[in-house]
């Protein structure tokens, strides 16, 4: 096992939900850890409360010019990058008929085209020092078509198509690629479940919480070099997948 004391960590995403625990989880590793988000305030609040270790990077992933600073503001405050969590995504399910097509092209992009943009911005980067981990977080909808979210399991069918190439490109430069893959986190992605949906989950056990996947990005960070998780899933016990 590899440890990642030393290590620099950066998340998308990073001010609320899977990616704010996974950034405490990777300080608590021993890594130093730049948080990225579109919301300064959010962004600026979780370092505070995270404490030392941890650099604010204000990013709009949906933004080009401000995908191409990201890399640059990493280095300038962190001066290392080790590690690229593409975790930032949206969501949104329902009964196709009564989709919002504005709504859905707002998740394919920052699900799919955003996150491949950030993952490029950083790539050149790994290769050239010839060692990193790369990591998106897909979802088990990645691999199961769920019924009742269609646009969004489009999407992460189309990350893990992307984890699973891009992998095999960047295994000669000394990069590890892989997904994670959860069941469904209570995070604010969420908040457009009915209502009945979500008390059903929560009463049926059938919810994760964000600390229990941040603990499986760790382990896969911390795997020998020799080896990449490629995907890891992670379930509630009480779905039925």
């Amino acid at each position: 096992m590899n440890d990642l004391n030393g290590k620099v960590v950066a998340i998308t995403g990073a001010a609320s939900g899977i990616g704010l625990a996974c950034a405490r989880e990777c300080l608590v590793a021993g890594a130093r850890v730049a948080l990225i988000d579109s919301n300064e305030a959010a962004v600026q609040k979780a370092c505070a409360e995270l404490g030392a270790g941890t650099y604010p990077v204000v990013t709009d992933l949906l933004n080009p010019e401000s995908v191409a600073q990201m890399l640059p503001q990493i280095l300038a405050q962190a001066g290392r990058l080790d590690v690229f969590h593409a975790n930032a995504g949206a969501y949104v399910g329902g009964d196709v008929l009564e989709g919002d097509p504005d709504q859905w092209d707002r998740v394919l992009n920052l699900n799919i085209n955003a996150a491949f943009r950030s993952v490029y911005a950083v790539l050149p980067h790994l290769a050239a020092q010839k060692s990193g981990d790369v990591i998106f977080t897909s979802s088990v909808a990645g691999v199961v078509p769920v019924v009742w979210e269609p646009i969004y399991t489009a999407s992460k069918h189309a990350v893990q198509a992307f984890t699973h190439t891009v992998r095999r490109q960047m295994s000669k430069h000394g990069v590890r690629v892989g997904a994670i893959l959860p069941g469904p986190v209570v995070t604010a992605l969420l908040d457009d479940w009915p209502k009945a949906k979500m008390d059903q989950a929560l009463a049926e056990g059938s919810l994760m919480q964000p600390k229990e996947v941040a603990d499986c990005v760790v382990f896969m960070l911390t795997r020998p070099r020799n080896v990449t998780i490629r995907d890891l899933v992670l379930l509630p016990n009480a779905v039925d997948l």
